[in-house]
């Protein structure tokens, strides 16, 4: 049997999480409400979270464009991606929510522009 303490961020409150996981049975303790439930078991047992950053843009009217995924990717990629990411340049003029990278590291998951940006 193994436990975890974890606060959860499912909303403002931050409830003290103790996630218990006893082969296949996942127990989570101290959450007030069923969101705190669910964040609990999903954070032991495939924890994931969204990226944010920013790539170059050629030709915009800012030098750089934010960026992030369009849904959680595995915690075990973030660093992967972050790579990915790194070596991405786009041209001007993007929307918010295009498509800046297709399956980024094989993953699945879209990067997206959070802004827009004209050309200069």
């Amino acid at each position: 049997m193994k436990k975890y303490e974890l606060t959860c961020i499912q909303c403002p409150i931050g409830c003290a999480l103790t996630v218990t996981v006893d082969g296949d049975n996942v127990t989570v303790d101290g959450n007030t409400c069923p969101r705190g439930r669910v964040y609990g078991i999903n954070e032991v047992t495939h924890p994931s979270r969204t990226v944010t950053s920013t790539v170059y843009i050629e030709g915009g009217a800012l030098p750089r464009l934010s960026v992030k995924t369009k849904t959680d990717i595995p915690k075990d990629k973030i660093f992967d991606v972050m790579a990915e990411i790194k070596k991405k340049k786009t041209k001007a003029p993007v929307n918010s929510g295009d498509v800046i990278i297709e399956n980024v590291c094989g993953t699945g998951v879209d990067v997206i522009a959070t802004k827009t940006v004209k050309e200069k």
